[in-house]
Order: structure tokens, then C-alpha cells, then sequence
């Protein structure tokens, strides 16, 4: 229960935070967080987890868990490394990976950021195992980044949420394909407010969108810079179902942000930056994924319901 002198919570971090971190990988690692998450077929949760070297450079490793809390089983080597003799954008790494089982194909997309001498940008690769990874490549040029793809087409297209950099600011876009490799028909979806608004510096996605009855409810973050540099929280919105492009509703003030030492103390302090979360068998426990000041992997769990009740209250139409 909240007391009228506190704000309402929406997500619940777990007691034994930070659940994954550099000291549980078996091989060397600097530090590990921004996982994507997926729920796989026998149930399990399935962490590919961004690690970073201590040259700077990261790979994606997959951690698995029977409970999506504890127990992780990581894989003894990277799962994905990059690949730069074949793909250049890879040249200083693959970062924050965003998974989407899409049920037409039969596999999971992995959108992620490629970083190389252009900038980070946004490239694809499918899998049915998280063993073997086919590349589509880079899909979006730099600089953009926070991509994912949404689960089905819209209007016979499928659909990628992304972040390129303008000139007229970091905001969200929205693009279509017919085949995963062509895009176009790139749309605006959510800017980044001005003035002293939390969210006044650049908005991206967080993690995948997540498909409801009354529209698409993305979980985005904001970031707001102050005198001690860039302090990164989370915030919500409504998308239609058919038009993803259209924003219904749009949350006013942030809803999570960095509040425990591990979230404020870090490589980069004062950042909660999810990349993935999973659901339960009612739809509508989430556990959401993120990383901690660039340098741990936690958990927060939370309700859909509850979240788009808030978004109700707390949002203004766009």
C-alpha cells in the first residue's frame, strides 16, 4: 500500500539483487548486463546477456534459469561473438540484445546494436536454439540503436521500434519490411520532450513491446541530463494495435528509475536500462530485466494490468 506521501509502485525489485553479475560468468568478464529475455518452450528463461571485456568490447552470452530467478546456467564460451571479418559494423562489438519469438517463422529475432568505425547500429540475426545464429546483417544504419521487433506483421509488414540519431533529436521511430531485410516507410512514434521534462534529453525503447487488448504498451526510457551527467529511468506509453505508429497515451512521469546502490554505483552510475522481460502463464505477472548501472543484470516484477491502470490515470492522449 502507498501512502499519500509516496509515489505509487509499479515494479518490485527482487531481494537478492543483483541476480546475475561479471563474478558468475566462467570465463573472464569486466562487467555484464542489458540482457534480452525470452520464455523458452519447456518453460524456462532464457538471459542473452550483454558482457564486456576489459578492452571495452562486448559479445552476447546466454544465461538459463528453470524459475527466471536463480539457478542460471551460462554458457561456457560467448553465444554470439562478432563476427567482424564478415561484418564489418561488428568491428568493437554486438551490444543490448532485444528477442522476439516471431510464431510466423517459427524462430526468435535478435535485434541488436553493431558497433564499428561508423557508429552503433542496428543489425538482426534469428535463431531457434540460441546455439546457431543466422545474420541478416545490419538493417538500420548508424547512428540508431534500441531495436526490437514486433511479434507479428502489421498490414502485411513486419515491424522494427528503433532509435536513430538526428539532427532533430533521439526519438522513436517505427519502420516495416516485407522480408526482414528491406525497409521503409520509416514513422515517428515518440519524441523526446523539451524543457525540464524527465525524459527532455532522448527516448529509446526498453524492452520488446508487449501485445494487450488495448494496444501495444511500451515500456521506454528517458534520459534527463543534470550537472553529474546522464540519469537514465523508465517511463510508459500506449501504441495502437493496427497503427503502431499512433501513440493512445503517454505517461507523464517516470515510473522506475535507479534507487539501490547497485543501480547507482557502477561503471555508469544512476541507470536502470531493461532490454527484456518475460510473462506469466496469466499474462500478467512481468518480470522485467535489466541492466544496473552498466554492470549488473536484475530483476523487478510488476502486472501489466496494473501498469496500464496507472497508464489510465497517469497519462495524457496523445
Amino acid at each position: 500500500m502507498n501512502s499519500p506521501t509516496h509515489y505509487e509502485t509499479l515494479f518490485q525489485r527482487h531481494d537478492r539483487n543483483p541476480i546475475l553479475t561479471a563474478a558468475d560468468w566462467p570465463y573472464p568478464a569486466h562487467t555484464v548486463f542489458n540482457a534480452g529475455a525470452t520464455r523458452l518452450r519447456d518453460g524456462s528463461t532464457l538471459l542473452l546477456c550483454r558482457v564486456e571485456d576489459r578492452r571495452g568490447h562486448s559479445h552476447l552470452c546466454a544465461a538459463r534459469s528453470q524459475n527466471g530467478f536463480d539457478g542460471w546456467t551460462i554458457d561456457a564460451e560467448p553465444t554470439l561473438r562478432p563476427d567482424p571479418e564478415r561484418y564489418p559494423e561488428e568491428l568493437w562489438g554486438i551490444e543490448d540484445p532485444r528477442i522476439t519469438f516471431v510464431e510466423e517463422l517459427g524462430r526468435y529475432v535478435v535485434a541488436y546494436t553493431a558497433f564499428g568505425r561508423g557508429g552503433p547500429g542496428v543489425a538482426l540475426a534469428l535463431t531457434d536454439d540460441f546455439r546457431s545464429f543466422e545474420r541478416l546483417g545490419l538493417v538500420m544504419q548508424p547512428d540508431d540503436k534500441d531495436a526490437a521487433l514486433l511479434p507479428r506483421r502489421i498490414n502485411g509488414n513486419f515491424a522494427l521500434l528503433h532509435r536513430p540519431l538526428a539532427d532533430s533529436g533521439s526519438h522513436i521511430w517505427i519502420s516495416f519490411s516485407p522480408d526482414l531485410r528491406n525497409w521503409g516507410g520509416h514513422k515517428l512514434v515518440l519524441q523526446a520532450r523539451r524543457g525540464a521534462w524527465w525524459d527532455a534529453n532522448k527516448v529509446g525503447l526498453s524492452p520488446p513491446l508487449i501485445e494487450t487488448p488495448r494496444g501495444w504498451l511500451m515500456l521506454y526510457h528517458g534520459v534527463r541530463q543534470t550537472a553529474a551527467g546522464c540519469l537514465y529511468r523508465l517511463g510508459l506509453a500506449l501504441l495502437d494495435l493496427d497503427t503502431a505508429e499512433h501513440c493512445i497515451l503517454r505517461g507523464d512521469s517516470w515510473i522506475f528509475g535507479p534507487e539501490a546502490p547497485y543501480e547507482r554505483q557502477g561503471d555508469v552510475g544512476y541507470v536502470t536500462f531493461p532490454c527484456g522481460y518475460t510473462l506469466g502463464a496469466d499474462g500478467d505477472a512481468i518480470n522485467l530485466y535489466y541492466g544496473a548501472a552498466d554492470t549488473s543484470i536484475a530483476i523487478a516484477t510488476g502486472s501489466i494490468n496494473h501498469l496500464l491502470d496507472w497508464l489510465d490515470r497517469h497519462g495524457t492522449a496523445a
